[in-house]
């Protein structure tokens, strides 16, 4: 599900075709008809979807999206720079399925524009966060996580050029975690257990 350019959707897709992950991005869906992602997407040969959520409630517009993922078969959600909240009726129709990726180093700068937060409050260290999505805002249980140092004259656009290289890493392997066999949730740890 993408918003916008859809960056980290092409290194899923790249991830996928180089069968570094081995699945297959079977559906991109947006909620902006313009996002230049669903145009790369659909280059690509990959089938993809507007819904669009103005004039609707979040429940309409989620209740829209599962149908079109239980259509398809989809069997995992990817946030990829989709900047909409879910609602509690598509969490539980994929429960523990929709990953996220964040630009900082959770719990740490939850929220829009983490980047600056980070820049304002002063961290040394930043990163990227790949999270299990539940019904509060960047919450769920870490899947994985990629550090990025915070230079002392880095701004907002060096700084998040520098963790979106690393999101671009670090999101294909968060995907190959979850989809592995010996994938554990323990509470709110993540583990992958090999098999003996």
């Amino acid at each position: 599900m993408i918003s916008g350019r859809g960056s980290n959707m092409e290194a899923l897709i790249d991830a996928c075709d180089n069968q570094v992950v081995r699945a297959d991005v079977g559906l991109v869906i947006s909620n902006i008809e313009s996002a230049p992602g669903l145009a790369k997407a659909h280059d690509r040969g990959i089938d993809t979807l507007f819904i669009n959520h103005r004039g609707r409630s979040r429940e309409e517009h989620d209740l829209d999206l599962v149908a079109a993922f239980q259509q398809q078969g989809v069997g995992l959600i990817c946030l990829a720079g989709y900047m909409r909240l879910l609602s509690t009726e598509l969490i539980n129709a994929f429960k523990d399925r929709i990953l996220n990726i964040h630009p900082s180093l959770l719990p740490a700068f939850p929220g829009l524009d983490a980047q600056r937060q980070a820049l304002e409050y002063g961290a040394k260290v930043s990163g990227c966060t790949v999270h299990l999505v539940d019904e509060e805002l960047d919450h769920g249980p870490i899947i994985l996580q990629r550090t990025v140092e915070v230079l002392e004259d880095d701004t907002v656009e060096t700084l998040s050029a520098r963790i979106l290289e690393q999101e671009h890493i670090a999101y294909p392997e968060a995907v190959s975690r979850v989809l592995s066999p010996g994938f554990k949730l323990e509470g709110r740890r993540t583990r992958v257990v090999l098999p003996e």
